[in-house]
């Protein structure tokens, strides 16, 4: 083996420095193969992504792109983690969520997630899960000294509260040795109801100035801001709602007698982890950065500012249809949590978004955890996404456009006043219709449920969930819009045995038309209309008796643009005179619109067209309610 000497010499000492006008001549010389004539800068911009918040992703970063020093780990301002050793010690807290309202079997649950993986328990306690008289039931037999517990109780969080620290001393445990969060979050109780509740925001002081006395690994308060991200939220819109809200638990807490750095101990922020990787590493990153600053102007020693963060897969991102694909979504989700730093996980399990999940998608949500922690080590390297250069500027950028939302609620009076006033409401719902168009064009792509969805298969059923309380800011889901779709097939279907078909009329050979049928098939289905491909192929002769014989109501003309010039008008032609209620053309039609349009077809469906209109539409002339 031959050893290279230390002399400090690069391997690329030889090899000429590529510049980025070089690079950007090649990316220029590949677009011009696809008809777009540009170059320089320009080349590079049709490369780029542009995200909500203002946010443009580039093909190419560099060294020139990085923003400054993000410092150390457990250093402020803590971008790269609030704790010197990051995860490597013992990785991230594995937190399942539990609310099942029945204390028996929930305490079943919570059994077998502590004896199988899990390191803590998030507890939904109330209306919307556990009852609070049946908390004890629900930890018989958990050793609470060694798992720690996070509460969730809305309006009815200082009755739980006192009931969990009433079982601390009825079991023996050290109030040295309590660990968990009592999780008082009036602000998010607001937010998800637009209610105030009488006298929390005093309680939960009360019960913090307790735990800053008394039970040192206890927090009273939690920063929730998964009901913004629920309601419609950018990440820059969650984090500058979650900076408000902290801000004003200062506010609160040091009116009541606690130091700043008191004050801080006592709040946990919990944030959404989504299938969005980068995002999701950049916004906690930002998120300890911001709070950093936060504390700093606030006049907290330099330590205080490390952020405590509980990370949360997605809900609005959990599919109904199709839900094993969750599996994915949540493992790229709680990878990207741990990945950005965040002290605690949940991985919610994937049938989440249909109701109480089973024994069998608890034990998956935990093992994806276990699995990215035991197997892929995530947790050994501290910052794995430190000194990417996309990384940090999206970080950096991330953080701007949150700090600018958030100095805009505070200069509305701050998180409370602009939910009441509607400010936030406002913002969110502005945010979401941009987010449903890009769902609607498919340039947002649910796999699936837009992009290759099944109709067959029977549907996954489960016991329905607590019903959250509603009243204030909506809750969201990606897949909103396309379920309404398939439960019109789905109607449809058990009236009349079948579901709504559309023919597919693919002219010439497979290499022809097997792009554009594949890609007709996935959007009609995506509202859940089944595609008849038979015959393989189509001329002008065969077309009529092939669609009566489909049982169709309408036609999809499937094959390449050559192809369309000699045989699409007269496809089109026959279809109509079979009565078929709507013909499409997939693809442009160019300088033959005209023609194509005299001859029947009604419209053209294209990649980054509206699918939710087009598919409404179809629904709509069939006559499915």
């Amino acid at each position: 083996m031959t050893v290279l000497p230390d002399d400090g010499l690069s391997l690329a000492a030889e090899f000429p420095d590529a510049t980025r006008e070089q690079w950007q001549s090649l990316v220029a010389g590949v677009l011009r193969k696809s008809g777009r004539d540009l170059s320089g800068p320009a080349a590079e911009d049709a490369l780029s992504t542009t995200l909500q918040d203002g946010l443009t992703t580039r093909p190419l970063y560099t060294a020139d792109d990085a923003p400054g020093d993000s410092g150390y780990p457990g250093f402020a301002p803590f971008t790269r983690g609030g704790r010197p050793e990051g995860g490597a010690v013992s990785g991230w807290d594995v937190r399942q969520r539990h609310s099942l309202p029945d204390p028996v079997r929930a305490n079943e649950a919570v059994l077998s997630d502590l004896e199988n993986g899990v390191t803590s328990l998030w507890l939904s306690v109330g209306s919307a899960g556990i009852p609070v008289s049946g908390l004890a039931t629900a930890l018989d037999g958990v050793y609470l000294d060694l798992a720690p517990v996070a509460l969730d109780a809305g309006a009815e969080f200082g009755p739980a509260a006192r009931a969990l620290l009433k079982l601390y001393e009825e079991r023996g445990v050290a109030r040295h040795a309590a660990r968990g969060t009592l999780g008082a979050d009036p602000v998010g109780e607001l937010a998800r109801t637009g209610r105030e509740v009488t006298g929390l925001t005093e309680e939960a002081a009360e019960l913090a100035a307790l735990c800053d006395r008394e039970y040192p690994g206890l927090r009273a308060i939690t920063v929730d801001a998964l009901p913004y991200h629920e309601g419609g939220a950018s990440d820059a819109q969650e984090l500058g709602c979650s900076l408000a809200t902290g801000v004003g638990w200062l506010r609160d807490l040091t009116a009541a007698g606690l130091t700043v750095e008191a004050a801080c101990d006592q709040i946990e922020f919990r944030y959404a982890a989504t299938a969005d990787q980068f995002l999701t590493i950049a916004k906690l990153r930002a998120a300890r950065r911001l709070w950093a600053r936060v504390t700093e102007v606030c006049g907290a020693g330099p330590g205080a500012g490390a952020q405590r963060q509980h990370a949360v897969t997605s809900s609005v991102m959990m599919t109904r249809r199709d839900p094993w694909v969750n599996m994915l979504r949540t493992t790229v989700a709680s990878l990207a949590a741990g990945v950005g730093g965040a002290d605690a996980v949940t991985v919610l399990p994937f049938d989440h978004a249909l109701g109480l999940p089973d024994a069998f998608a608890r034990r998956i949500a935990r093992n994806t955890s276990t699995i990215l922690l035991e197997e892929s080590h995530l947790g050994r390297v501290i910052d794995p996404a430190g000194g990417s250069w996309y990384v940090e500027r999206l970080t950096d950028d991330l953080a701007h456009a949150a700090w600018a939302w958030f100095q805009e609620i505070e200069r509305a009076g701050g998180q409370r006043t602009a939910l009441h006033d509607g400010l936030i409401a406002e913002r969110l719902a502005a945010t979401w219709r941009e987010r449903s168009g890009w769902l609607a064009r498919r340039r947002e792509p649910i796999t699936g449920v837009s992009e290759f969805p099944q109709l067959s298969g029977p549907p996954v059923e489960r016991d329905p969930a607590p019903a959250p309380p509603g009243g204030g800011l909506p809750v969201v889901r990606r897949d909103e819009a396309y379920e309404t779709l398939r439960a019109r097939s789905d109607a449809y279907l058990a009236a009349t045995g079948a579901r709504p078909r559309v023919f597919l009329a693919a002219l010439g050979p497979a290499a022809a038309h097997t792009a554009r049928a594949t890609f007709a098939t996935s959007l009609f289905q995506a509202g859940g209309i089944e595609p008849v491909h038979d015959p393989v192929t189509v001329d002008a002769a065969s077309a009529a008796g092939a669609f009566t014989r489909s049982g169709a109501a309408v036609a999809c003309i499937c094959s390449s643009d050559a192809l369309y010039a000699e045989a699409a008008a007269p496809v089109a032609e026959a279809l109509k005179a079979a009565g078929a209620l709507q013909v499409f053309l997939a693809g442009r039609p160019g300088e033959q619109r005209e023609t194509y349009v005299r001859a029947g077809v009604d419209e053209f469906v294209v990649a980054g067209g509206d699918a939710i209109a087009v598919l409404t539409s179809v629904l709509d002339r069939m006559g499915v309610a």
